[in-house]
């Protein structure tokens, strides 16, 4: 190889040494000539500006190598040979260098994105318009981490129900067959078909039926021993089973745990991320055209979004939000919001958003209804014995006690109570249920949440009373889950929730 440095025990003057310049062993190409070319005269080496050649194809739309248009010289620009074309984001990562890979990924971001909910007349996620599409994009990815994580969670928790639930049916039948194999019990069986040979022999009058009382006996006797041995036999074999799931339940059990911690941090996270999205939305942007749905306008004297306990305010100054409207019933509201929402959508968009907020609405009822948030009829002859607290505090250990209002003036699964059940329930509730002069009868009991309704918006302003996202997630709970979408655009949803009729 021409300039290999010789490795020997002899060393000549021009060997490499330390601190010594060595001259490269080939010439340097494109030195100008003045410059010289001897051991004392300066190299120049062509450093190019910086640019990425094949990044500025690949932005350019031009294949790496092609010639960049020069300006006008007067000149004729040299022809070159046919270069190759220029490598696809498909192909990038399999046949052209890690620097090209990474700037056609890069370029790959840089597309537009969308939302679940786009192809659904859900606002678009697209990068040109959306001002929020970086912090959206770290919300799906990390609510899909929560979803997996939550799915993960639910299946050791299954396994380990599986385990515990099989190692108790093992435990179970080798107690039984324990019990059958005891030799008290075997000795006691004996006895019984002993006492049962001396009746037969008393009782007999010719020697067929004495045989026959032995044969019987003999027979029982057999019975007994067969049955003693055989649980035996399952009750080692039943306690076997049992020792080796009881082997892994701890496992399952730390499993179990560390899936359930991980999927609470996720969901944290997740929560997290959705707010960061729900706080962009509702943030105001310097370009009024940036937002995907236009904001809309608040008329005066209504509180602003940062004001604290908005939906209180509201409830005591007798007004009337659109949320509150649609825990009514007020199908305007409901025409109205969804128009804002879909604007411009069609009408599979329309109705994919009357579906999420209609489940919205039905969740945020159906809580109010397990914290019994019920308004009683001021007449009734039942009710009206009570003040609203104490109703509400009935109705909650009639729901302990298993008998649900189910929201409709009935009861839930037709499960209705008695005369004793309410006079549990009223015990539960501290109130002492000798003042109760009238008790309703079994027609009334039927109809006893006929006239009674859900204070919705009142359960709303008390435990979410600004509606921002974690109030929303952590008063509804597991109905939570099914809300994702919604969530998603809760910095579009909030502020029509929160406008004035």
């Amino acid at each position: 190889m021409a300039g290999a440095i010789p490795i020997g025990p002899g060393r000549r003057e021009d060997d490499p040494r330390l601190g010594q310049i060595m001259e490269p062993s080939l010439p340097l190409t494109g030195i100008p000539p003045s410059r010289g070319s001897g051991p004392d005269a300066l190299l120049g080496i062509a450093i190019s500006g910086g640019d990425d050649p094949i990044l500025g194809a690949l932005i350019g739309g031009r294949a790496p190598g092609d010639t960049p248009a020069e300006p006008s010289t007067g000149r004729a620009p040299e022809a070159e040979p046919a270069r190759p074309p220029a490598p696809t984001a498909a192909t990038a990562t399999a046949s052209t260098p890690f620097g090209v890979a990474t700037a056609v990924g890069l370029l790959e971001r840089t597309k537009p994105l969308r939302s679940p909910g786009g192809a659904a007349g859900l606002p678009s996620g697209d990068a040109t318009t959306d001002r929020c599409a970086e912090e959206r994009r770290l919300a799906e990815e990390r609510c899909e981490l929560a979803t997996r994580a939550r799915a993960h969670a639910d299946a050791a928790g299954d396994a380990l129900r599986i385990a515990q639930r099989s190692y108790d049916e093992h435990e179970a039948a080798a107690t039984t067959a324990g019990r059958r194999a005891d030799p008290r019990a075997v000795h006691e069986a004996k006895d019984a078909a002993q006492g049962g040979f001396r009746s037969a022999v008393t009782a007999a009058t010719s020697s067929d039926q004495l045989e026959a009382a032995a044969r019987d006996w003999l027979t029982e006797i057999n019975r007994i021993n067969n049955e003693a041995r055989e649980s035996t036999a399952i009750a080692a074999r039943e306690h076997a089973a049992a020792r080796e799931i009881g082997a892994n339940l701890e496992r399952l059990g730390l499993e179990a745990d560390a899936a359930r911690i991980s999927a609470a941090n996720a969901d944290a996270t997740c929560l997290a991320a959705r707010e960061a999205v729900a706080e962009c939305d509702e943030r105001p942007a310097e370009d009024p055209s940036s937002f995907l749905v236009p904001p809309v306008p608040v008329p005066g004297g209504v509180p602003r979004l940062d004001d604290d306990e908005m939906l209180g305010h509201a409830l005591e100054a007798g007004g009337e939000p659109r949320i509150f409207r649609l825990l009514r019933g007020d199908r305007q509201a409901m025409t109205s919001l969804v128009a804002a929402l879909a604007e411009g959508s069609d009408p599979d968009g329309r109705r994919r958003w009357q579906l999420l907020l209609t489940s919205l609405i039905e969740a945020i009822v159906a809580d109010a209804i397990e914290a019994s948030a019920l308004d009683f009829p001021a007449g009734h002859e039942f009710w009206g014995t009570f003040t609203r607290m104490q109703g509400r505090d009935i109705a909650n250990a009639l729901s302990s006690l298993g008998y649900r209002f189910d929201g409709l003036g009935g009861w839930a699964d037709g499960r209705q109570p008695s005369q004793r059940d309410l006079s549990l329930a009223l015990g539960y509730a501290g109130i002492d249920p000798m003042r109760v002069r009238q008790w309703p009868s079994e027609g009334g009991t039927t109809e006893l949440f006929r006239d009674v309704s859900v204070a919705a918006d009142e359960y709303l302003a008390g435990i979410a009373g600004d509606l921002t996202l974690a109030e929303m997630v952590g008063m509804l709970g597991r109905r939570a889950d099914g809300l994702a979408e919604v969530w998603n655009h809760w910095g579009t949803i909030r502020p029509l929730l929160l406008e004035e009729g």
